[in-house]
């Protein structure tokens, strides 16, 4: 199948899916209410086959250290899946399955599958990360742009809300630097631990509640862009190929999923 935009339907939601775009959800309207930041680099894209940035964008595995592209200069960032097109594997009103092939600059050979699922108030990704060859570290994560304030007539500014049990303390270069701290105020570029899976509420008020949750025990939060906050969950932290590694096995996939669910004001 081809990897044009696909429209996914439920009742008065819509998402657009975008593999030839980075496997990206290239909007979500709700009620004629559009969450998400538009543009070629928005939306919500995947972080894979790792999330945030790498140190010097260097990362070992066993004794063999490998490069990645510095895209942030001095670091790699974010993954190298969200650069390339993906392809659709199958699609109904509701749901589309899309999936990438990992390729160079990444050092191996693995297969990436992400399912966007929609409801009337909800929408679900679904990642996986598989090999048949050798093993190898990886993470997954999402990085969505929520428009700060959605329009209108008295549109009031989003306000966010949850409870981390604690903050990864940021050093100058923006990593992690081993260190939990207590929650501190924003504005935020940072990682926070969410033991009991991360649970996050974005509200619009009048407007529209938005509560993202998943599984996993890591969110990041970047609210430092006037236009848009990121709500990331994700299975490990930035640099987490070096300090978090989870191992992609020919018998072990690495799977994660995050829904976005809704409630009109």
């Amino acid at each position: 199948m081809s990897n044009e935009d696909i429209t996914l339907t439920a009742g008065d939601a819509e998402a657009t899916v975008q593999p030839g775009n980075g496997g990206r959800i290239g909007g979500l309207r709700v009620g004629g209410l559009e969450l998400l930041r538009k543009g070629e680099r928005f939306g919500c894209f995947p972080m894979v086959p790792w999330c945030g940035r790498i140190r010097e964008g260097r990362f070992r595995d066993g004794a063999t250290v490998h490069q990645m592209p510095l895209n942030s200069p001095p670091h790699a960032i974010h993954g190298t899946a969200r650069d390339g097109a993906w392809h659709t594997a199958r699609v109904s009103a509701d749901e589309a399955v899309i999936t990438y092939d990992l390729v160079d600059p990444w050092p191996y050979r693995g297969r990436v599958t992400q399912v966007v699922a929609l409801t009337e108030d909800s929408l679900t990704l679904t990642m996986s990360v598989e090999t048949y060859e050798s093993s190898f570290p990886a993470q997954i994560g999402w990085h969505p742009w929520f428009h700060r304030n959605l329009g209108g007539p008295g549109a009031q500014d989003v306000r966010l809300d949850f409870t981390p049990a604690w903050q990864e303390e940021r050093g100058d270069d923006h990593l992690p630097t081993g260190h939990r701290v207590d929650p501190k105020p924003g504005p935020w570029d940072d990682c926070f631990g969410m033991p009991d899976g991360v649970d996050v509420t974005l509200t619009w008020p009048g407007q529209l509640e938005l509560r993202v949750t998943s599984p996993e025990k890591w969110v990041v939060v970047y609210d430092e862009q006037e236009a848009a906050v990121c709500v990331e969950p994700q299975t490990g932290p930035p640099d987490g190929l070096n300090t978090h590694p989870h191992l992609v096995t020919p018998l072990e996939p690495l799977e994660a999923t995050t829904t976005w669910s809704w409630r009109r004001a």
